[in-house]
């Protein structure tokens, strides 16, 4: 993608999200909607859903300027003994570290969740605009997402906010009673 097209669809999906969940009541932006991948006790919401892309997009950003300033852009996740994790420990690790960003920033107003976005996204355009083109469709090694570029996974922001908003709306929460 070029950067025309990555700050569309960063523009355009994040005003489709902002628009359906800031429709919504308190009651329904805050209902339990999903179980929680780390608390068997926690559940999440829309709002929930809405804050951790936003955790997601601020730490691509640093693995961004890790990759193009010539460091290892996924930081390798190690054991205390030095060996390579599983990706069940990996996928353990990350699960907890967004449950706790999640209640950092549970109860907060929406609109609150929406300038936290707002400065992590104005941070994504500002490096969008700082990156060249060769940067921008640069592959980060070892990178799972999208096509595996800068570019790609910068514009996976806006597939990641849908992705969460449909888990969302399925609502396993309420079909478990």
């Amino acid at each position: 993608m070029n950067r025309m097209e990555i700050e569309i669809k960063l523009n355009r999906d994040r005003a489709w999200l902002i628009e359906r969940l800031g429709a919504m009541s308190e009651a329904e932006l805050s209902a339990p909607r999903t179980f929680s991948e780390h608390d068997p006790d926690s559940r999440w919401s829309f709002a929930d859903h809405f804050v951790h892309t936003t955790l997601i997009e601020r730490n691509w950003n640093a693995m961004f300027r890790r990759h193009v300033s010539g460091e290892d852009g996924l930081e390798p996740r190690l054991r205390g003994d030095g060996s390579p994790q599983s990706m069940d420990e990996i996928m353990a690790s990350i699960h907890e570290w967004t449950e706790e960003w999640k209640a950092e920033h549970s109860g907060k107003p929406f609109i609150e969740l929406v300038r936290i976005g707002q400065e992590v996204r104005a941070d994504t355009i500002a490096l969008l605009a700082e990156l060249s083109d060769e940067q921008l469709e640069s592959k980060i090694p070892g990178a799972p997402w999208a096509d595996g570029t800068v570019g790609g996974i910068m514009a996976a922001n806006a597939d990641h906010g849908r992705m969460h908003y449909a888990w969302a709306e399925e609502d396993p929460v309420s079909s478990a009673d």
